[in-house]
């Protein structure tokens, strides 16, 4: 438990990464006043649905960029693990959003709907963040895309 205490509060506390925005907040109304102070207060929420198809082979469905598919900005927020209420929420520019219907590769059939966030602009990571070291590539050469979890959230314009 001391060890995922402080590794919550150590994300907390570091400094922003080049061109990002941040807070670790506690309450949902923090959050939304996190949210529309980076983007507005025209903004849409979005999470994926649940956790079917985690760690089994899926198809993906119809996929829809948020904002046309353009490059934009949104905040996302992570659940930290934490004895209290306690999300990461950032900003960082330069990426796409996307949603995503998750089908059962087998029946086609629907089985989730996932969010999508790519980075656009990955200059100033780290070299050994774990997506260069899985991807085989380094910082600035690849855009690198993630689901966004169950009880994670990303917060983008409305279209």
């Amino acid at each position: 438990m001391e060890s995922l205490i402080v590794a919550a509060l150590n994300e907390c506390e570091r400094a922003p990464s080049s061109g990002e925005t941040k807070r670790c907040v506690g309450s949902i109304e923090d959050m939304v006043d996190f949210a529309t102070s980076v983007l507005g207060r025209n903004v849409v929420v979005r999470t994926t649905d649940n956790v079917a198809g985690s760690g089994k082979e899926i198809l993906i469905g119809q996929v829809s960029g948020i904002n046309g598919g353009k490059v934009t900005e949104s905040v996302s927020c992570h659940q930290s693990l934490y004895p209290y209420l306690l999300y990461y929420c950032h900003s960082v520019p330069k990426v796409r959003v996307y949603q995503a219907d998750i089908l059962d590769p087998n029946s086609k059939a629907k089985i989730n709907h996932g969010v999508a966030i790519c980075h656009i602009d990955t200059s100033a990571w780290s070299p050994t963040h774990g997506a260069f070291l899985a991807l085989g590539y380094g910082p600035g050469k690849i855009e690198v895309c993630h689901w966004i979890f169950e009880s994670d959230m990303t917060w983008a314009r409305a279209d």
